[in-house]
């Protein structure tokens, strides 16, 4: 009777790698689980930027065409106190998102710390979101405290 050894020793080096997968995984340092939050919670203190009213305009591409947001957004020790979006669409369908919207943000970004935004959908409208990050980008960077 002969037995193989073969698939027990791959099974044992099998079993040693998943060990040392596991040994890592366990070695992520809080800065990780940091970058992997969904950052509603996080007070990012990387950038500071001047108090103040900013305004900027932002566009997306939406089925009828490009079409484009004015955001005005207040800071506060870098923490968005108020925030308007005005609707600038030329398509009725366009500007019933972008209304819908509008109503909406406050809700989303009032609040929080600019850092943490990355808007996504707001009162069921997704494209709107595009143009209002990009103005966002834009006023990050003309508050940005150099």
């Amino acid at each position: 009777m002969t037995t193989s050894p073969r698939p027990h020793r791959t099974l044992g080096i099998a079993g040693i790698a998943g060990i040392g997968l596991l040994s890592l995984a366990g070695c992520a340092t809080a800065s990780d689980a940091a970058d992997n939050s969904s950052g509603s919670g996080s007070t990012d203190t990387s950038a500071s930027y001047t108090d103040g009213t900013y305004t900027a305009e932002g566009s997306y591409v939406s089925p009828a065409g490009q079409e484009s947001i004015t955001v005005e957004l207040t800071l506060e020790d870098d923490i968005v106190t108020a925030v308007t979006v005005t609707p600038e669409a030329d398509d009725p369908q366009a500007e019933s998102f972008q209304e819908k919207f509008a109503g909406g943000i406050a809700d989303v970004v009032v609040g929080k710390d600019i850092d943490t935004l990355d808007v996504s959908r707001v009162a069921g409208s997704s494209l709107t979101s595009g143009g209002f990050n990009q103005a966002l980008a834009t006023i990050k960077a003309d508050a940005l405290e150099s």
